[in-house]
């Protein structure tokens, strides 16, 4: 059975000029325990639709320290009390803002899920494996 934790929480998307409030949920489930999902509700896209951002657990963990990331998602302190969080698109770059506590706070509750350094794959892999070999691995 997977854990499903969910913290709504709330960005700002900053702009040339401006910034605009952007609600978002912050998501994380044992079932994929390397990544977090960042979840946008269709109202809060250009397009319309419900948008999630997939990232790596680790990558959110140093970027509240340091900044952290190289490729399409990339995370790094602002100041004490804010870190950004940008998503890198051949469009463009949408940065986020997000209070660092509500981040960290979303962080804790999904080490009580699984530590750091125990996720696994093995289980997942393992039945993948016998899928794709007929049940035998």
């Amino acid at each position: 059975m997977h854990v499903t934790l969910e913290q709504p929480t709330g960005a700002r998307l900053i702009t040339a000029g401006q910034e605009i409030a952007l609600p978002a949920t912050l998501r994380y489930t044992s079932g994929d325990p390397l990544a977090v999902h960042l979840d946008f509700p269709a109202h809060a896209t250009l397009d319309g639709e419900a948008a999630t951002w997939t990232f790596a657990r680790a990558l959110l963990d140093e970027g509240l320290r340091a900044p952290a990331g190289l490729g399409t998602v990339r995370v790094r302190p602002c100041g004490t009390s804010h870190t950004y969080v940008e998503f890198h698109m051949p469009e463009g770059v949408a940065r986020l803002r997000f209070v660092t506590a509500d981040l960290n706070r979303f962080l804790t509750r999904t080490y009580t899920v699984l530590e750091p350094g125990e996720e696994t794959v093995g289980a997942e892999l393992d039945r993948g494996l016998a899928t794709l070999f007929g049940g035998r691995v």
